[in-house]
């Protein structure tokens, strides 16, 4: 059986008791038991007599596919509040729709019930008015977030390699341009946070070249 093995955030091996080679198409069960058809890569390493290999989904499902869906859904939760905040809001005007603007309670009228009530009716909606509003911001600004994930490279995804390449170059670039001085330093640590970029950078291009070289 083949199962998942975090290597770091976002990025997950399959976890093998048999050897593969690399575009094998393969099934990675998840720990709640659904198996995902995947294809292998690259050999990460061997430990405790199971081999640990790079791989991707076959039906082409990443993070941006989940960031995507995960957007949609929420965008799809805010305007079932937004619906039901306009259904209070109805609701609400509705219960009082009977009472003239500005009556007040006639106490000790026979209407004295009737009006108490409607107010409390149309109090409640109200409040339920204003908090299925408040849930479709909520759902929104959570879509806005994920829709603002849904392009991300990670080093889950092979293209993540050439994109750390591209990335290594105008890093590299920028702190060659500081040094010789074509670049202007914006501050006295410009020139060590831009080396400090480049080290990182190089640190995740080394790892995407293991998984997906």
């Amino acid at each position: 059986m083949n199962t998942y093995h975090k290597l770091m955030p976002n990025v997950f091996l399959a976890k093998c008791t048999e050897k593969y080679e690399k575009g094998d198409e393969i099934l990675v069960e998840t720990r709640y038991g659904k198996e995902n058809e995947s294809i292998v890569f690259n050999l990460i390493f061997e430990r405790d007599g199971f081999y640990y290999y790079s791989i991707i989904r076959a039906d082409g499902f990443n993070v941006q596919e989940r960031a995507r869906n995960k957007a949609d859904r929420l965008r799809g939760y805010a305007s079932n509040a937004e619906n039901k905040s306009d259904q209070y809001y109805k609701q609400s005007h509705d219960a009082t729709a009977g009472i003239p603007f500005g009556q007040p309670i006639l106490v000790g009228h026979h209407s004295e019930k009737r009006h108490r009530r409607a107010i409390e009716k149309s109090r409640n909606a109200a409040d339920k008015c204003v908090e299925m509003s408040d849930k479709a911001k909520d759902y929104n600004r959570r879509a806005d977030y994920w829709k603002s994930k849904a392009d991300t490279i990670n080093l889950s995804m092979p293209e993540c390699l050439e994109y750390y390449e591209f990335l290594l170059e105008k890093a590299k670039a920028e702190h060659e341009g500081l040094k010789n001085g074509t670049i202007e330093k914006r501050h006295s640590y410009s020139l060590a946070y831009a080396k400090k970029t480049v080290n990182e950078i190089e640190k995740k291009l080394n790892i995407a070249r293991k998984l997906w070289a």
